[in-house]
């Protein structure tokens, strides 16, 4: 039996997947979430296998929440299932730690397939998207990928700023600053904000 969780901020899309992974005798669908603020403490307390995340969230986004959520229970596998394909969200999600990459209107089938394929341990990635990584992480390409919301956090502690003031700046809150934290220090390889700004001002990112 597969434990899924599916974090989906649209209703319907979301009570479809719900409702079409309960009709597989292999899944066992634990609950779902709008957000990834309501999906961490699923996370926590239910431990599921597999984490069906869409990346276009309220609040940290599904991006930034990746680290977070595999740090909630690290033997839960990342699945993302989202309507956009762009490189840095396809890499960024990669290198957060995301174990696989769907674009929304895949059938059912290939969904489930992925499903099986990421909780064996295995990565996932549809033709077209396996297509963008080969293509981008081809020699010479390797680069680091900050999203624009994670710049401005960034730019931010750098200038010494907390969490708190960080939050206040930009509007948002102190929970949703810690997610885009942890996204911008997995990104970076950096196990600290210091390390964090020394290697963004090397990467020409500040």
């Amino acid at each position: 039996m597969i434990r899924i969780l599916v974090v989906d901020d649209h209703p319907v899309v979301r009570e479809g997947l719900v409702a079409s992974l309960e009709d597989d005798p292999e899944f066992q669908v634990l609950g779902a979430a709008g957000s990834a603020e309501e999906a961490l403490p699923l996370v926590s307390a239910r431990h599921p296998d597999v984490i069906l995340l869409d990346l276009e969230l309220p609040g940290a986004g599904g991006l930034a929440a990746i680290p977070t959520l595999t740090a909630a229970h690290p033997e839960s596998r990342i699945l993302i299932l989202t309507a956009y394909d762009t490189d840095e969200r396809v890499l960024g999600a990669l290198r957060a730690g995301a174990k696989g990459y769907l674009l929304k209107g895949a059938s059912l089938e290939e969904i489930a397939r992925a499903i099986r394929a990421v909780h064996a341990g295995e990565s996932y990635l549809e033709p077209r998207i396996a297509s963008k990584v080969l293509a981008e992480l081809g020699p010479g390409k390797r680069r680091t990928t900050l999203s624009p919301r994670e710049r401005e956090v960034l730019r931010l502690f750098a200038d010494g700023h907390s969490n708190k003031q960080i939050a206040r700046a930009l509007g948002i809150t102190e929970r949703t600053v810690k997610f885009h934290v942890t996204s911008i220090l997995n990104k970076l390889g950096a196990e600290n904000r210091a390390q964090a700004v020394a290697l963004a001002a090397q990467r020409g990112l500040l």
